[in-house]
């Protein structure tokens, strides 16, 4: 089958679209899927230049894709919640990739039936990053109505789905956006649009209840400053901190610690500001795809799509996301 590998870490130089096995023999509980579509987000990316190494130990060469949409072609042995035909979408498991590959095997228990009124292309653009909003806004900062959430990079592919997650929860939603992104973001449901290319984030008044940081570096500083004493930042783009090891990763004390280090200058920062940080690196979910694909068969999540690329063109799909120029996901056809 053809499959989209890295085979060294670093530049785009290090992977290729080539033939490999197929995947191996079903165990207990797993589905096998013929993959057709492939949601692409910037963990894809990072985890290319080796940044993740430490998070997501993989042996090379390894396929690439954290996310996919397609049609069950076999289940494994034991009972299955699904059969073979079912319209599925996952976040394939950290540890393993798989997604830019014409199959895949996943456990079921992280798969869930694809919303029924979409395609399966559109299906492709929502595990990682609607789980990721889904679980930072409702299951971290726990967002209840009426509160006032400052989501930044509101026209990103997470960005999109966390602007309208929050409305859904009932919050009053303020975002960053250009000029260009501006429309796109308050037809989402944004309340509020910060201009960041003549406006900082730091220039608000402090009366914010929760952050969710998309961008990280100076951007997360100046969250710190116009969250509440008290409140939540909770970011997927800086540096992890021992929560990340032990609640996110499963992971020991020894990864827990590395995150301490590394994180102390970010975390210092916020406790200087009176809030909490957390970086939050989202699990798959099953349960959470499920209401994922409610609310958008109720017309209450819009999955916004930039550009469909064909598998022929991964490579230039990748570095298109890579140039920070898309608005919502970007997806690749892997086969119709």
């Amino acid at each position: 089958m053809k499959a989209f590998i890295l085979e060294r870490y670093g530049d785009a130089s290090g992977t290729r679209l080539a033939e490999v096995r197929d995947p191996p023999a079903l165990g207990p509980h797993e589905v096998q899927v013929r993959t057709v579509a492939t949601g692409l987000n910037p963990v894809d990316f990072k985890i290319r230049k080796g940044k993740l190494r430490m998070v997501v130990p993989l042996k090379l060469p390894s396929i690439l894709g954290s996310e996919v949409a397609g049609v069950v072609t076999a289940t494994g042995p034991g009972e299955s919640r699904f059969q073979v035909g079912d319209h599925i979408y996952a976040r394939a498991a950290k540890d393993g990739g798989g997604g830019l590959a014409e199959r895949i095997n996943l456990p079921d228990r992280i798969v869930a039936r694809a919303p029924g009124s979409i395609g399966l292309e559109a299906a492709a653009a929502v595990p990682l990053a609607g789980l990721t909003a889904l679980q930072a806004l409702r299951d971290v900062l726990k967002v209840q109505p009426g509160r006032r959430v400052l989501i930044s990079a509101g026209a990103g592919g997470v960005g999109t789905f966390a602007i309208q997650i929050a409305k859904w929860l009932g919050a009053h939603v303020t975002t960053t956006a250009s000029p260009q992104g501006e429309a796109l973001v308050r037809s989402l449901g944004a309340d509020h649009v910060i201009d960041y290319t003549r406006e900082r984030i730091a220039d608000q008044p402090r009366d914010f209840d929760a952050g969710f940081d998309l961008m990280g570096g100076e951007s997360l500083r100046e969250m710190f400053r116009v969250v509440r004493p008290g409140g939540t930042v909770v970011s997927i783009a800086d540096i992890p901190e021992p929560q990340t090891a032990l609640q996110d990763l499963n992971r020991g004390y020894g990864l827990a610690a590395l995150f301490w280090l590394a994180s102390f200058k970010v975390r210092q920062a916020a406790r200087q500001a009176g809030v909490h940080y957390r970086f939050l690196f989202m699990r798959a979910d099953a349960p959470g795809l499920a209401v994922l694909a409610q609310l958008i068969d109720e017309g209450k999540l819009k999955v916004v799509l930039d550009r469909i690329f064909q598998f022929s063109e991964v490579a230039e799909a990748v570095a298109y996301l890579e140039s920070g120029r898309a608005k919502g996901k970007v997806v690749v056809r892997i086969a119709d």
